[in-house]
C-alpha cells in the first residue's frame, strides 16, 4: 500500500482544499476480515494474523478520529467464532487485554470513549475485566465512541430483543399495544440502543457479505468492500472509503 501513499495524500489535499470532503459518515462500522489469510500467505500461524490485525485496529481508530467520525463500531468476535480451534479462540480472548494495555493511554489522550455490544457474560473473566476497566476509565470522554462488537451475532441480538420485549409486555413494563409496536420501540431492545445506525459499512478481504453483523442496523447503510486484508488496513484505505462515500446518494427508499 505504501506506493499509493503520495497519490492518496495529494487527493486528500485536493479534496480538503476544494471543500468536497464534507460528507463524513457519522457512524462507520467495519467487518475486520482477512487475518487468517494474511498469515497463511506468509506461512505464519493464524494467530500471527490476529496479532497484526490488532495494529490495524489502532490505525483504523486513528483514521476515524482524524476525520471526525462520531462512532466507530468494529466486529471483533462473533458468536460463530467459538467454532474455531480452542487455541485460536484463547488467543483472541487475550487480544482485548493486550490491545487496551498498549493503546488505552493513546485512546484517553484522543478523548475516545470505549463501549461494547454483544453478550459479554460468556467471555473469560480476564477479557471481561479488561473491557470493563477500559469502559470505566473512558466513560467521561466525549470524543469518538469506539464500539467493539464482542461475542456478537445479529440474529441472536434480534431474538434476545424479541424475548425481552415480550417479557416486558407481559409484565406491563411497556405501555404499548402490540399493534402499535414500531421500529423505534423495537430498536430500544437492541444492543445498539441510543446509537445511530451505521452510515457506512466497510468490509475487508474481498468478501461481500454481512456475516450476521448489524442486520437490523445496516438496513440503509452504504457498503464499501475492499480486497485489502485486515492486517494491511491503513489510513489510506479508510480515506478511500470516505472518498467513495462522497459519491453516494442516500434516498432511504425515496426518490
Amino acid at each position: 500500500m505504501s506506493f499509493r501513499l503520495p497519490f492518496l495524500r495529494k487527493r486528500e489535499k485536493e479534496f480538503q482544499e476544494s471543500g468536497k470532503l464534507k460528507n463524513i459518515p457519522s457512524h462507520v462500522a467495519i467487518i475486520m476480515d482477512g487475518n487468517g489469510r494474511w498469515a497463511k500467505r506468509r506461512g505464519f500461524p493464524r494467530v500471527a494474523g490476529h496479532k497484526e490485525g490488532m495494529e490495524a485496529t489502532q490505525r483504523a481508530v486513528r483514521a476515524a478520529t482524524k476525520y471526525h467520525v462520531d462512532t466507530l463500531t468494529l466486529f471483533a468476535f462473533s458468536t460463530e467464532n467459538w467454532k474455531r480451534p480452542t487455541s485460536e479462540v484463547d488467543f483472541l480472548m487475550r487480544l482485548p487485554k493486550e490491545y487496551l494495555h498498549i493503546y488505552l493511554p493513546e485512546l484517553m489522550e484522543k478523548n475516545v470513549r470505549i463501549d461494547t455490544i454483544g453478550d459479554l457474560a460468556h467471555l473469560p473473566k480476564h477479557t471481561r475485566e479488561a473491557v470493563k476497566n477500559a469502559k470505566e476509565q473512558s466513560k467521561d470522554n466525549d470524543g469518538m465512541l469506539l464500539n467493539f462488537a464482542i461475542n456478537y451475532g445479529s440474529r441472536l441480538e434480534i431474538v434476545r430483543a424479541v424475548k425481552q420485549l415480550i417479557k416486558d409486555y407481559k409484565d406491563n413494563q411497556i405501555a404499548i399495544k402490540i399493534d402499535d409496536l414500531d421500529e423505534e420501540t423495537f430498536s430500544k431492545y437492541l444492543y445498539t440502543n441510543g446509537l445511530s445506525d451505521p452510515d457506512l459499512l466497510i468490509r475487508t478481504s474481498g468478501e461481500q457479505r454481512l456475516s450476521n453483523f448489524l442486520l437490523w442496523q445496516c438496513a440503509y447503510s452504504e457498503f464499501y468492500f475492499t480486497d485489502v486484508l485486515w492486517p494491511d488496513f491503513t489510513e489510506e484505505v479508510f480515506y478511500e472509503a470516505l472518498l467513495d462515500y462522497q459519491k453516494r446518494k442516500r434516498r432511504y427508499g425515496g426518490i
